[in-house]
């Protein structure tokens, strides 16, 4: 039998808010990428709390030309902002042929273009001084500046705007004292005149189109680990990230530590949240902290909650409240009158344990009884299975949460064996954070396989986003991103375009598909997990004992002498059993985690015992988890630990309790992947073939005529890549189609991604 698809008229599932972004301030995404400010550390409050190498003067260099001299200090006795404490005080003794200080901006330095405009603004204070501004190139050409006469002894705003005369991404700007004299100096602050939608104090205009161009239907914000991790009080500089530090005055925002080890200024706040999430079309999905920090295992007292249960009804005030409210005022205050219809909340992010459950228990009751028209996000934690993961989602179902957020980065032969994941199910999900460990065509191609399941499920899956989203190439603390940035470039990777094929071709209803015909199948990996037994001690040392390999076929027994490890790994045996059992004491005698043992070389699967800060126990697969359980080893106590494959079937054991266990299924490639949706009458068909043969089918679609336009994604290698030197190597290509009698007949090329996008006539 040929292979044919039917696409119906039948609609199973509504998709309007499926697939959106989300932003969280790592990889330097906020302040030297999104946000528009090209000074780096503006307020001079740098610390070391924010990163080892940090001082108040990072990214400053003091100029002294021709005899000059200058001496520079960070002060805070009298500042401009009671939040932000620190100011410069320049003394300069002889000015020489320049004396001064210079900023040297994110990666090579401040980027400006020829005939463009910047806005240039600063706050000073001194009884008189002579200051000049400017733009220079990195040898101290001046491109553009202007002078200031700074008199009276008290903090003055001053602006100006340059223009560039020339195309220079390696600039300065230059504060230069034409006299001897002392000159107090706080918020230097530089900007593109032609920010995103030009907004003050507003983002990057080339990466805020690349994310217009997504057309996304929510974005989810500020984090990620960003919002839960630090302290728990508000007014520390590591505290979690608390949204009412975020909004007003730039200058009373208190800069804070980012847990992703640099500073975050806070310039980029909820109210510039909220009018980005406007400008591309976004409906707002904010995270809140609460009040339970996993990474320190520290919560609020239950008693103590209101505080934090008010910040998020005051945060729905804040969003769409009326100008007689509180907070709505304020954000009428700030320039915005019109509500943000904020419909999606939040709270917790990858949290897990009964610490979380029980304060999320008091936000869910507080805000349905205040705000029922919200729809409330729960938590499933950072693994996508497991014992904590089950208890995310029996939380979820007593509240009645809306939403779960579910969360995994895995390698492409997991996504392909998660495939079916989402065709059963009780909770409504959020998949909020989700990608291929990878950016090269090939983790795209898969991406887009999954995520035809995911619209054939989107009766179950609610909202779905790729994370994460931005990376400075110079600050990259995480791997992989859908787009990659300088300061005056930006590419997508084949990530992106996937991501934008599918988000631009997705209607508001999933149509029903009658498909017959596609039987072939490829299975991949092995029947067995042969390989190299080894034994690991990670930032710990102990004593290994009782070492004992059982063949459980046989019964046959292999033992092994004792030994010690610290902070290293040590080979046992190779092993080519079917089906065996290790078992093991150990006692820590050091350290602050765990041990680990590798098996199944191909599939370089590994048992965490004590993993991520000594909280896990976990089997992953090259990363990908496979099964999670929270555990915690203890100093100077013998664990006994046992580990039994049989075929691919893997179970652990810990004091002879069972902790982990997985199935670990073998992928099956199916021979093509595909949805089809309906947006204001025109009909898409996505579909997928990752196999390396090409396949074809006879499609029917529910019109009698049409014309649109074919996207595919084909011929590429699958370890291609874009790059900054090639951007736009791995796109999407376009022709017409034309459909008469409903049908048309299709050749799916190998390793192709096709989306069809017919209009009647």
């Amino acid at each position: 039998m040929k292979n044919q698809i039917k696409i119906t008229d039948q609609k199973i599932a509504d998709a309007k808010d499926l697939y959106g972004i989300f932003f969280e301030d790592l990889n330097h995404a906020a302040d030297g990428g999104l946000y528009g400010e090209l000074i780096r550390n503006r307020a001079f409050e740098f610390s070391p709390v924010d990163n080892p190498s940090y001082t108040s003067l990072t990214a400053w260099e003091k100029v002294e030309e021709g005899g000059a001299k200058v001496s520079l200090c960070v002060k805070n006795n009298s500042p401009l902002s009671e939040k932000n404490p620190h100011y410069l005080t320049i003394s300069v003794e002889n000015p020489g042929s320049r004396a001064g200080v210079r900023n040297l901006g994110y990666n090579s330095g401040i980027p400006i273009y020829e005939k463009k405009a910047y806005r240039l603004s600063f706050y000073a204070r001194a009884d008189c001084a002579q200051l000049r501004v400017g733009i220079t190139d990195a040898a101290g050409k001046e491109y553009d500046g202007a002078d200031f006469h700074i008199e009276g002894g008290k903090w003055q705003k001053y602006t100006a705007v340059f223009e560039g005369s020339a195309d220079d991404f390696s600039c300065r700007l230059m504060l230069e004292m034409r006299k001897a004299g002392k000159v107090d100096i706080d918020f230097v602050s530089l900007f593109p005149a032609d920010t995103f939608m030009g907004r003050e104090n507003g983002m990057r205009t080339d990466i805020a189109d690349m994310l217009l161009q997504l057309k996304p239907k929510f974005m989810r914000f500020p984090g990620g680990c960003l919002v839960h991790d630090g302290s728990l009080c508000a007014d520390d500089r590591t505290s979690c990230y608390r949204w009412k530090n975020t909004v007003g005055d730039i200058t009373r925002r208190p800069s804070r530590r980012n847990n992703w080890g640099y500073n975050q200024s806070l310039g980029l706040g909820y109210y510039e949240y909220f009018l980005f999430c406007e400008d591309i079309g976004a409906k707002p999905l904010p995270v809140l902290p609460a009040g339970y920090n996993p990474h320190s295992d520290q919560a609020v007292p239950l008693e103590d909650m209101d505080e934090w249960i008010n910040d998020a009804l005051d945060l729905i005030e804040f969003a769409n409240g009326g100008s007689d409210t509180k907070w709505g005022k304020i954000r009428t205050d700030l320039g915005h009158e019109k509500p943000f219809a904020l419909e999606y909340l939040a709270i917790g992010n990858e949290e897990v344990g009964q610490g979380f459950w029980d304060r999320y228990d008091l936000f869910h009751k507080a805000i349905r009884k205040k705000h029922p028209e919200i729809k409330l996000i729960n938590s499933a934690g950072p693994f996508p299975c497991g014992a904590e993961f089950e208890r995310g989602h029996a939380n979820a179902k007593k509240n009645g949460s809306d939403l779960i957020d579910e969360h995994y980065y895995i390698n492409p032969d997991r996504l392909i064996a998660y495939y079916h994941r989402y065709d059963s199910g009780e909770n409504k999900v959020f998949l909020g954070e989700w990608a291929s460990r990878g950016d090269t065509y090939y983790n795209a191609l898969v991406e887009a396989m999954y995520m035809t399941g995911i619209e054939n499920n989107a009766e179950r899956v609610k909202l779905c986003c790729y994370a994460p989203l931005l990376c400075n190439s110079y600050y990259q603390n995480w791997f992989p991103n859908m787009i990659f940035f300088d300061n005056h470039r930006v590419y997508g990777t084949p990530s992106y375009y996937v991501q934008k094929l599918f988000m631009n071709n997705t209607g508001a209803d999933i149509l029903k598909i009658q498909a017959e015909g596609f039987a072939e199948t490829e299975i991949l990996g092995k029947e067995t997990l042969f390989g190299d037994i080894i034994i690991g001690a990670d930032r710990c040392g102990g004593t290994f004992g009782d070492i004992v390999l059982t063949n459980d076929e046989t019964g046959e027994t292999f033992c092994f002498e004792d030994f010690d490890l610290f902070s290293q790994e040590r080979l046992l045996t190779k092993c080519n059993l079917k089906c065996w059992s290790l078992e093991f004491t150990f006692c820590r005698k050091q350290g602050e985690k765990g041990v680990y043992i590798l098996f199944g070389n191909e599939d370089k699967l590994r048992w965490n015992i004590g993993g991520w800060q000594n909280r896990d126990s976990e089997i992953n697969a090259d990363g990908s988890c496979l099964d999670h359980s929270v555990f915690s080893l203890c100093s100077d106590i013998e664990y006994k630990f046992r580990l039994s494959v049989n075929g691919r079937e893997i179970t652990a054991f810990i004091n002879n309790e069972r902790i982990n266990h997985s199935d670990f299924l073998r992928p099956v490639m199916e021979e093509l992947y595909f949805t089809a949706s309906r947006d204001r009458g025109d009909i898409i068909l996505k579909a997928v073939n990752i196999r390396k043969k090409s396949t074809s089918a006879e499609v029917e679609f529910p019109i009698n005529e049409g014309e649109g336009t074919v996207y595919t994604m084909s011929g590429f290698r699958e370890a291609d890549k874009n790059s900054f030197d090639e951007p736009t190597k791995v796109v999407p290509k376009t022709r017409n189609i034309s459909i008469k009698n409903s049908r048309a007949s299709l050749v799916f090329a190998p390793q192709s991604i096709t989306v069809i996008r017919i209009c009647p006539i």
